[in-house]
């Protein structure tokens, strides 16, 4: 029996092998910077793990040193050993318990990969966990800016997975080594986005109302980005349909992901008006459910 979390574990893989920004939301003590921390063992990646609730501000946003060209904002030691290394993954642990002004100091961190004066490499890779507000210590809501600069998934406890973990060992994480030409079916991708943005135009942007919902996903032009890049990925390798669609609710939500899923499975339905000009044209679909 296939375990919850082995579609998540996918996304997650997908995610850090064409470094798009990851949350992973789920209790605490339910295994996510475990599952996080021995992809990167198995993958020989470099990685960091910052508690971003004990941190401040200046740990992200540099230390102010005042020199003789003026003031720097120098990173600290974890951020420097992540650039020596050119590549690795930077993991942002217990990020929902992390004051509003630490929040406002990872925005630059997540999308520009900038600490302090010092820009990390493109192949830096960015993880980050969460547990949700109620359940964390202290726990505060993510800021939607902070939000919308990550694909989220739910990690889940499945007790068939535990119990075979506990007597025969847990499985180890694989990164799907994505071929260097993934970034040519963005275009397709990136087409398909179009196509349904054109017809539900209002789901180009569409910032939380309600305050519950601003720290989880949400569509912006930034998230639909995120989503061209990640369905070319998911392509490249042929990945399940299961991870592709935690994939796309995770960067748009679940309403607006769950209406471009169907959107995604119904476009290639023949064209009603087409039909009716020139009915011998239409191939039409065999699945009575799709006529």
């Amino acid at each position: 029996m296939a375990n919850q979390n082995d579609a998540v574990l996918e996304a997650l893989s997908l995610a850090i092998a064409v470094r798009i920004p990851i949350l992973l939301w789920g209790p605490p003590g339910a295994g996510k910077s475990s599952a996080v921390t021995a992809m990167c063992e198995s993958a020989g990646f470099p990685y960091e793990v910052v508690i971003a609730s004990i941190r401040e501000p200046s740990d992200f946003s540099g230390l102010p040193v005042v020199g003789e060209e003026g003031v720097t904002f120098a990173p600290p030691r974890w951020a420097t050993r992540l650039a020596e290394s050119s590549s690795g993954v930077l993991f942002l642990d217990e990020i929902s318990t992390a004051p509003p002004a630490v929040q406002a100091a990872l925005l630059r961190v997540v999308l520009e990969r900038v600490v302090g004066d010092l820009k990390l490499p493109d192949d830096i890779a960015i993880v980050a966990a969460a547990n949700p507000p109620d359940q964390a210590a202290d726990g505060w809501d993510l800021s939607a800016p902070l939000a919308n600069r990550f694909c989220h998934l739910d990690w889940q406890v499945d007790t068939s997975a535990l119990t075979s973990g506990l007597v025969a060992g847990f499985p180890v994480p694989v990164v799907p080594e994505v071929g260097r030409d993934w970034t040519r079916q963005i275009p397709l991708a990136a087409s398909q986005v179009g196509g349904f943005l054109s017809v539900r135009q209002s789901f180009a942007i569409q910032p939380p109302t309600d305050r519950s919902l601003a720290g989880r996903a949400w569509p912006s032009p930034r998230t639909w980005e995120m989503v061209c890049k990640l369905m070319a990925a998911a392509d490249s390798v042929q990945a399940s349909l299961e991870a592709k669609r935690n994939l796309i609710i995770g960067c748009l939500g679940e309403g607006v992901g769950l209406e471009f899923l169907t959107w995604l499975q119904e476009s290639d339905l023949p064209d009603p008006e087409a039909a009716l000009r020139d009915p011998k044209s239409v191939v039409f679909p065999d699945r009575g459910d799709r006529l």
